[in-house]
């Protein structure tokens, strides 16, 4: 059990979507907050309020930047990584998000903090290979993914999952070895945020008026969401244990139509059968490759988009009495803030 709750916690990722918010939250209580920033990087989603934490300029890679910026028995949050569905990125975002989760990982046993919180994804647990979870037009049930859920090699892990995957096999070796830590697995995480990134990518769809919305499914959680369930689990005497954070599942054409309402856009009118998704994401490739831009859709998105999975947050109700925001309101505010011009919420 981790001892009293310490006054300061560590940060990596800070300047991200759901780094920033949990920085902001914890800010909001009351913490001095130190973070870690790559020396070349400004300060992202926290440039209004950059004077108010403690910066180390570092990298995960970099082990003897870690080795100063992180103090004993202080609480560390682990959220820094790369997200990306580019091939070109594949080498990459293997050393980002393992090699440097294991060395955020020694380092916290080699200097003893008091409690490690990794910021993981529900990609981690993994993608059943059976065929219903990926015909949106068949007759069976979507499946339901729980923390319990086993991973097992399928061709429906991206190399972004396997990543994750691997991140948490390090963090599950740290605990083996006495580290005290909890694992979060967020949803897609809807913020207002960087527009060129993750799962605020949806948001430049709708803004484009584009034709076709997906027939799947798709999981989600408020970022604010995710910055509260990680401050209350690190204050929590949870240890040991990972948590999944969705506040609800909705058919794409919901979130499409719902987005599309707040940005006072046309929304997408045509369902997109598997053959057309399969054909979209190669022009998109080469639009972005001419425009040297990031693509809207990617082969992992694409595919992803059809998949029939629900996400079952229901572990931290029980463990913390946590409540979500309506699906509803935090979709409105995403929405609003893209047209507001806003970067953060």
């Amino acid at each position: 059990m981790p001892s009293a709750l310490p006054k300061h916690v560590f940060v990596t990722g800070a300047t991200g979507l759901i780094g920033s918010h949990i920085v902001r939250r914890y800010l909001s209580d009351g913490y001095q907050v130190s973070a870690l920033k790559r020396p070349a990087s400004g300060y992202g989603l926290l440039a209004d309020i950059a004077d108010r934490v403690r910066w180390y300029d570092g990298d995960v890679l970099d082990i003897p930047s870690l080795e100063a910026a992180i103090q004993p028995g202080t609480d560390v949050i682990h959220a820094a990584g790369l997200v990306s569905f580019l091939g070109r990125d594949n080498r990459r975002m293997e050393r980002i998000n393992v090699e440097g989760t294991a060395n955020v990982v020694n380092v916290c046993l080699k200097v003893g903090v008091r409690k490690f919180g990794y910021v993981s994804a529900v990609k981690a647990l993994g993608r059943p290979s059976h065929r219903q979870a990926s015909d949106p037009e068949s007759r069976f049930e979507p499946i339901l993914i729980d923390e319990d859920q086993k991973w097992e090699e399928s061709p429906r892990n991206s190399p972004y999952a396997k990543t994750k995957y691997w991140a948490e096999l390090e963090v599950w070796r740290g605990v083996a070895e006495g580290l005290t830590a909890v694992i979060i697995n967020p949803a897609t995480t809807l913020g207002v945020g960087n527009w060129e990134n993750s799962s605020l990518q949806i948001v430049r769809y709708i803004a484009k008026e584009k034709k076709f919305y997906p027939g799947g499914l798709v999981n989600l959680v408020d970022v604010l969401d995710v910055a509260e369930a990680m401050v209350r689990l690190m204050e929590s005497d949870s240890a040991g244990r990972r948590f999944i954070l969705c506040g609800g599942t909705i058919p794409y054409q919901s979130l499409f139509d719902q987005l599309a309402k707040a940005m006072h856009k046309r929304a997408p009118e045509v369902r997109a059968a598997r053959w057309v998704t399969r054909l979209i994401w190669p022009l998109e490739a080469v639009r972005a490759w001419f425009l040297r831009t990031k693509p809207l859709i990617t082969k992992e998105t694409a595919r992803d988009s059809n998949l029939l999975y629900i996400c079952d947050g229901r572990r931290i109700k029980k463990a913390l009495g946590f409540q979500y925001r309506p699906l509803e309101q935090t979709i409105q505010r995403v929405g609003e803030g893209f047209q507001n011009g806003e970067k953060r919420q």
